[in-house]
């Protein structure tokens, strides 16, 4: 259904603002998307919002005539406003012009198929939205299943978080677990956890990667606990020729995930 609103004071723009919070969007099970480029990724993906907000009176994209017709013809709701409530509705001055709500499509571990890709990420504690969104988009630039976040991480489903990714919120899993669950449930197959670590003499791309691969990434700050450390099958240590004693959480992941590529590449 296509329909206007006029008021800042309408109750369902006060909701769909209220999902910039995370408590909000965990209750609601929804969370935005902003911009033409992101929601087309999702609908591509196979995923529509449930709710388009658009401005209005403005020249429209011909993909997004294409995105609005797609949530139309779902059941979904168009809802025109003005610039001025869009950026009351996504807390910028230089919103986007067209903003989405969609379900949350958190993926549980056990419906996980690590079959299905040579690659998986995994992060554990990471506490910055952008270094998670940047996990998202190399595990998509790699071809990875998806990211598994361990213990309390970043909410993935954050308007920052899904910015960071680019869209590839929508084009990989997402599964949040505690590491007892997540070490127990790998170990019940095939899989090699492969970490970063200065406790070794392994050169990163000296190592031998066996598909299903997980990369195991720590915190920004404290990086990997030792004794998360310890379960790693292998343990692999980049070289810093500069002063500084590591690289940031999702440049090192990205650094990991394209030698795994490439090895898998070159052994065929």
């Amino acid at each position: 259904m296509r329909r206007e609103i006029t008021g800042f004071s309408n109750p369902l723009l006060k909701e769909v603002r209220g999902l910039r919070e995370k408590k909000l969007r965990k209750r609601a099970g929804l969370f935005l998307a902003e911009g033409l480029r992101i929601m087309t990724e999702a609908r591509d993906a196979g995923f529509l919002p449930e709710m388009l907000f658009r401005v209005k009176d403005r020249e429209v994209h011909a993909l997004e005539i294409a995105l609005e017709s797609a949530v139309l013809a779902a059941g979904g709701d168009v809802i025109e406003t003005s610039a001025e409530i869009m950026a009351k509705l996504s807390g910028k001055d230089n919103t986007q012009a067209i903003v989405g709500v969609y379900r949350d499509h958190a993926t549980a571990l056990e419906d996980i198929d690590r079959a299905t890709a040579p690659i998986w990420l995994v992060a554990q504690a990471m506490r910055d939205p952008g270094n998670l969104g940047t996990m998202l988009r190399t595990g998509d630039a790699v071809g990875a299943g998806g990211l598994i976040l361990i213990d309390d991480c970043t909410d993935p489903f954050s308007v920052e978080a899904v910015r960071a990714s680019m869209g590839a919120i929508f084009t990989q899993k997402v599964v949040l677990c505690r590491w007892e669950v997540f070490i127990s449930w790998l170990r019940k197959g095939e899989g090699q956890l492969v970490g970063t670590s200065l406790r070794t003499d392994i050169d990163y791309q000296a190592a031998n990667y066996a598909a299903p691969c997980f990369i195991l990434t720590g915190n920004e700050a404290q990086g990997l606990p030792a004794e998360y450390e310890d379960e790693c099958d292998l343990r692999v240590k980049m070289p810093m020729r500069g002063k500084a004693d590591s690289l940031n959480a999702a440049i090192a992941t990205a650094v990991m995930a394209y030698e795994v590529l490439n090895q898998f590449r070159r052994n065929g």
